[in-house]
């Protein structure tokens, strides 16, 4: 085979826990040059070329996103997970903050020395054990006198002694029952001027409750809007973001979050935000309400004036607490190609008069001159930060922010061991301080902003003609002209990493050490990739599926996801929750609105399916089999899937299940195989095979084979099919979390198949990420880009040809056995024999079966098993701890003949290190 490939830099470099920014440029670019000039770097795939997540650049550190980073001044990063929500201590001494995703649930910083001074949580690591690792998305929050933390937690609080040295002890419960099976989820807490009274924001409850300090009682309880969150106490007036707005009008359109039903948008998210104020000296008083923008978050207040930021508006709300009016609204969007997707999220101002807001997904602080509420403020320019700032506060004369994801998943300390072994939850935090620089310095920051986020001029071009007179290409420059594709599949699948699938085939950029699912076990991925080209530098940039479909859907993953990750009750899956939807909409609506037609098949529905009775696995198999051999049979075990968003169940294929790892991806695709030839394709058809999860009835590698027969199906019947000429087909991982990869954990699997892609022999290393995949997509179809991370990426233009080649795909038959693990309960038609194995390929399990040796251990996983919500009936995806997950698939997909990498021996779930890391999906 005839390999055509550029080569890449490979150089790395190490981390450091302690790290300078570089100073500011200074330069004479204004932002109104930025703006209209066409002399800055280029947009995002052009310019990071061939560079790798994780590299560090002379344009900064290479996100998986789509993005580098490059904060100004000092940061220190800690390795035991994300922050949710940071707070100062009163004597500016310490930092708190509430963290997930690395087995901690809370972290205390010293800034007198800036480093890391203590962990709490519910692990044998912890300097201080607590019960649960479940924490709100605001706090913790220090007493007036700085002699108490409390914690919010999805019960209630964990309040806290603060020691003379800054550290924590003496943890105690306060607990806030459930109401009508609705847990506290508390947002913001905030104490009375005389520390004996701590107002919450009960976020799952809709109200907001006075307790008690010293008892921890609650004393009284106001109804306030929709999922309250942030709080500032001013005088005697309480204050409240309600996320979720306003309760719903009679005969107004609405959507569920949380069981409250939210006015929305059926084509997007939530339509309302507003602030609560209560008045604390009247508890009998009912509390007033304040018309804001979207998804309301951060509440500050200095000098008569509250700050809120209004994260899906994209604006901050400033009212005359005299008068509790909104006296203006200051816009938060810097680049003029996009006006959403920035996600103000944070906000503080300074003793000098300078307003400063995080925007989380922008990795800025954008800097105005504010004089007082009523005059109108001036912007001055952006400072760029780590990854995803949501805290800033001022400690004397230093600037602090807070970074939720840090430097990204790059945490020397991850699992397993070997450091040059990466996951998605190898998850970092870090915490920024820099001295404000002189308005000149921070307008010259705001160059360097532009030019880590790719907003350069023009990247969001229009036709000018409707493209009339322009030829077809595959993909058109400008949004409007014609492509000669006219049928996009979207078809997702979930979990895997580039070295677990495709670090056998010798061409691409791999490590063989880490692979798991090999030819042997999906060899239509293999024979895809040989045949329509290897992508070796495509990255998901999701931690877990929550975000992972978001990232796909909606070309974003939402502050509120971002913000929940610490507990996940609220809602795991975001397309269930209004809060969880941007207000741009999706890709589907963007379809539509470019009038185009779309359909669904399984995607963003997670346990959207309703199962009728005997629809065990081993009966959908067999009834699998029975339509494959009877073409005009149809299914014995109809499904009903219900779909939350109004505007994705209205092009949804009800009869197609939800994210249910006990159904077969085989049994999906007869279904969908019976609809394409009845109907033919929409413009967008989007689909999820979710097996290759794993986790489900059989083994991992049953399940893997069994997605890949799946997809190589599906493609063998459109490529045969009349619509082969004028189509294109993505297949994406919807994240990368379920392993390791040498180069990054979120390097994933992407194939591009088309008779207008770029085919055999070629090997693309250009870094490539789910939003340029999705920005692909809409330039194809004429799709207007939903927000700014889409908007600023690069089509793979470099992945299509205009010589198009119309040979079809035949599917090859599956290599490992679809009915491993089920010996000794077989489907009533027969285990399955596979084709024989490929001798030259890594060997793939031939029974489900372990050795003699291994029987014991492998009995205490099944046990274990046999307890998580990925199997049996209704299985879903990300249910269980990662890295007792990743271990078990390790040991199925090798036989139960090999350690997990960096462990010494195969281990029982009870002897895994990381185990404390919980389960993702605790969302019913």
């Amino acid at each position: 085979m005839q390999v055509v490939r550029q080569r890449r830099e490979k150089a790395r470099t190490g981390l450091l826990t302690l790290r300078k920014g570089r100073a500011p440029i200074v330069t004479a670019a204004t932002v109104a040059l930025i703006s209209t000039s066409t002399g800055i770097a280029l947009a995002q795939t052009t310019q990071f070329g061939f560079e790798q997540a994780g590299q560090t650049t002379d344009q900064g550190r290479v996100l998986a996103n789509g993005q580098h980073a490059d904060p100004i001044g000092e940061t220190v990063v800690l390795n035991e997970g994300k922050f949710m929500s940071t707070t100062v201590s009163p004597d500016g001494t310490h930092l708190a903050g509430s963290i997930t995703d690395g087995a901690m649930a809370m972290a205390i910083a010293d800034l007198k020395d800036f480093k890391l001074q203590e962990y709490v949580g519910n692990n044998p690591a912890a300097d201080l054990k607590i019960a649960g690792n479940d924490v709100g998305q605001e706090g913790p929050t220090y007493s007036p006198d700085g002699k108490q933390l409390w914690l919010g937690q999805a019960n209630g609080y964990t309040r806290f002694t603060v020691n003379t040295d800054g550290s924590v002890s003496n943890p105690t419960t306060v607990s806030i029952p459930a109401q009508g099976g609705k847990q506290a989820l508390v947002g913001a807490a905030v104490f009375s001027a005389d520390a004996k009274t701590v107002y919450a924001a009960v976020n799952g409850q809709n109200r907001v409750v006075a307790i008690d300090a010293a008892t921890g009682t609650v004393t009284h309880s106001w109804t306030v809007g929709t999922a309250p969150r942030g709080m500032v106490l001013v005088g005697n007036k309480l204050y409240v973001s309600n996320e979720g707005g306003r309760p719903a009008k009679p005969g107004e359109a609405t959507q569920n979050s949380y069981g409250t039903q939210v006015p929305a948008d059926p084509n997007a998210g939530t339509t309302t935000g507003t602030l609560s104020v209560i008045n604390t000296a009247d508890s009998a008083a009912a509390p007033a309400s304040i018309d804001v923008g979207l998804h309301p978050t951060a509440v500050y207040a200095k000098d008569g004036t509250v700050f809120v930021t209004n994260t899906n508006s994209n604006t901050v709300s400033v009212i005359d607490t005299t008068t509790d009016m909104v006296v203006q609204t200051i816009a938060t969007q810097p680049w003029p190609e996009a006006s959403v997707g920035y996600d103000p999220n944070a906000v503080t101002l300074t003793d000098d008069g300078h307003l400063l807001v995080t925007l989380g997904r922008a990795n800025a602080v954008a800097v105005y001159k504010f004089t007082s509420a009523r005059e109108p403020v001036a912007y001055v320019g952006l400072l760029p930060t780590d990854y995803y700032p949501s805290e800033i506060t001022t400690v004397g004369d230093e600037v602090l922010v807070s970074n939720t994801r840090g430097i990204d998943a790059r945490s020397p300390s991850n699992y397993p061991p070997p450091a040059w072994y990466h996951g998605t939850h190898d998850t970092t935090t870090s915490v920024e301080r820099f001295a404000l620089p002189s308005d000149g310095k921070i307008r010259s920051e705001t160059e360097k902003v532009f030019k880590l986020n790719g907003w350069t001029p023009n990247s969001v071009q229009f036709s000018s003609s409707n493209g009339r007179g322009v030829k077809p290409v595959a993909v058109p420059k400008k949004i409007g002209d014609p492509s000669t594709i006219k049928h996009v599949f979207l078809v997702v699948k979930e979990n895997r990493t580039y070295d677990q699938v495709f670090s056998d085939m010798p061409y691409g950029d791999n490590d063989p050490r880490l692979l798991t699912y090999g030819e042997n076990v999906t060899p239509n991925q293999h024979a895809l990739a040989s045949q329509f080209g290897l992508y070796d530098n495509f990255y998901d940039p999701a931690t877990n599926s929550a975000e992972g479909h978001s990232w796909l859907m909606q070309g974003d993953n939402p502050e509120y996801t971002e913000s929940s990750a610490g507990e996940y009750t609220r809602s795991y899956d975001s397309y269930n929750d209004a809060l969880g939807h941007q207000a741009s909409g999706f890709i589907w609506t963007g379809a539509q609105a470019a009038g185009k037609t779309a359909r669904d098949f399984g995607e963003y529905q997670m346990q959207s399916n309703s199962k009728p009775s005997g629809a065990t696995w081993q009966n959908l198999y067999c009834d699998t089999l029975n339509m494959a051999a009877n073409p005009a049979a149809t299914t014995a075990y109809p499904m009903n899937s219900a779909v939350a968003i109004p505007s994705l169940n209205d092009i949804s294929v009800h009869g197609f299940p939800g994210g249910d790892l006990s159904i077969p991806d085989l049994y999906r695709y007869e279904i969908w195989k019976r609809d394409f030839e009845a109907n033919g394709p929409a413009n967008l058809n989007m689909f999820w095979f979710p097996n290759d999860h794993t986790g489900g009835t059989t083994t991992a590698p049953a399940q893997v084979a069994d997605n890949d027969l799946a997809l190589g199906k599906l493609v063998d019947t459109i490529s045969h099919s009349k619509y082969w000429k004028d189509s294109a087909i993505f297949v994406v991982e919807d994240d990368s979390q379920a392993w390791v990869d040498h180069v990054d954990g979120h390097r994933a699997p992407v194939q591009i198949i088309s008779p207008w892609s770029r085919r055999t022999g070629v090997v693309d290393s250009h870094y490539y990420t789910q939003a340029t995949m999705i920005r692909t997509i809409e330039q194809i179809l004429g799709i207007h880009p939903m927000n700014q991370m889409d908007s600023a990426a690069t089509p793979m233009a470099g992945a299509f040809t205009n010589k198009p080649d119309f040979t079809p795909f035949d599917v090859v038959p599956n290599r490992t056995s679809l009915t491993l693990g089920v010996e000794n309960n077989p489907p009533s038609c027969g285990l399955d024999t596979p084709a024989p194995q490929d001798t030259k390929a890594a060997p793939a399990p031939t029974t489900g079966q372990a050795p003699a040796a291994q029987q014991k251990v492998a009995a205490a996983w099944n046990t274990w098993k046999a307890k998580q919500h990925f199997t049996g009936d209704n299985a879903r995806v990300d249910s269980a701890p990662p890295e007792l997950m990743a271990r078990m698939s390790w040991y199925e997909s090798t036989g139960w003949t090999k350690p997990y990498h960096g462990d010494a021996k195969i281990l029982t779930p009870d002897q895994v290190p990381g185990a404390a890391i919980p389960g993702l999906d605790t969302d019913g």
